[in-house]
């Protein structure tokens, strides 16, 4: 289980979060919501010890990040929101640091599933910086994989991959769940966070506007879709009339 207490980043006088309580539990698939800026990659480095909270605590299975980190760190698998990093490595040597870091003995089985799985054979040994953005993403998803830790922490993961590679990953979520370890990821794509979550928050601002299951999020809002929800939660809803003046102008031009 995952907790955060009071959580609160602030740079200068703009907090990026306000005071976030939440709790995630063991076997579940939780989502992030928000629009650009609602605090989803802040809470993810967060959690991931890339960035320190200006106030308040996380808890991993009872045990303090800040006092723990090296510890918790080995038991995350992390996706960044940019795949755009260490350009300079071939793919192998991408995952050869990867697997010195985590201390990986004879990984080669399930480095070898990973790539032929995410469509790399025969890039092993070009540079990242030559790739696509969605191979620099199946990339940096390999990496992130082949230690095969307790906890997966995917900030926007699908952004870039095709259709099969996309599908091929949320099947890995969904298994990886099912063995009661746990999966946080961030997305814009609706359909996705009500196709995978149990749980969710929805983040405007760097506030918590919603914590609780996907189910009963659809249950209090009948006939209506987690997008339509959304929206209405975020207060967004009403661009439909601003665009309707938009088309308006422009047609009057």
């Amino acid at each position: 289980m995952i907790e955060l207490v009071g959580v609160t980043k602030s740079y200068g006088a703009k907090k990026a979060l306000n005071n976030l309580n939440l709790t995630i539990e063991a076997g579940k698939i939780f989502g992030f919501l928000g629009h650009n800026g609602a605090g989803k990659s802040t809470t993810i480095k967060s959690l991931v010890s890339i960035l320190e909270p200006t106030s308040g605590e996380i808890f991993f299975d009872g045990k303090n990040l800040k006092e723990n980190r090296l510890a918790i760190k080995q038991k995350i698998a992390y996706v960044p929101d940019s795949p755009d990093i260490f350009l300079q490595l071939t793919a192998n040597e991408y995952w050869d640091l990867i697997s010195a870091a985590y201390e990986l003995q004879d990984n080669d089985k399930r480095r070898k599933e990973l790539i032929e799985l995410f469509d790399l054979v025969g890039h092993e040994n070009e540079t990242i910086e030559s790739f696509s953005h969605g191979m620099r993403q199946k990339t940096i998803i390999i990496g992130a994989l082949l230690p095969d830790p307790d906890i997966w922490i995917l900030d926007e993961p699908l952004q870039g991959l095709d259709p099969q590679a996309a599908f091929d990953l949320k099947k890995m979520i969904r298994r990886h769940a099912e063995k009661g370890k746990t999966v946080i990821f961030s997305t814009h794509v609706l359909d996705s966070a009500q196709q995978l979550c149990d749980d969710l928050a929805i983040l405007k601002q760097g506030e918590l506007l919603y914590n609780g299951s996907v189910v009963d999020l659809l249950d209090a809002h009948p006939k209506e879709s987690l997008e339509s929800i959304y929206l209405q939660m975020t207060g967004r809803q009403s661009d439909g009339e601003l665009i309707e003046e938009l088309e308006m102008g422009l047609d009057n031009e």
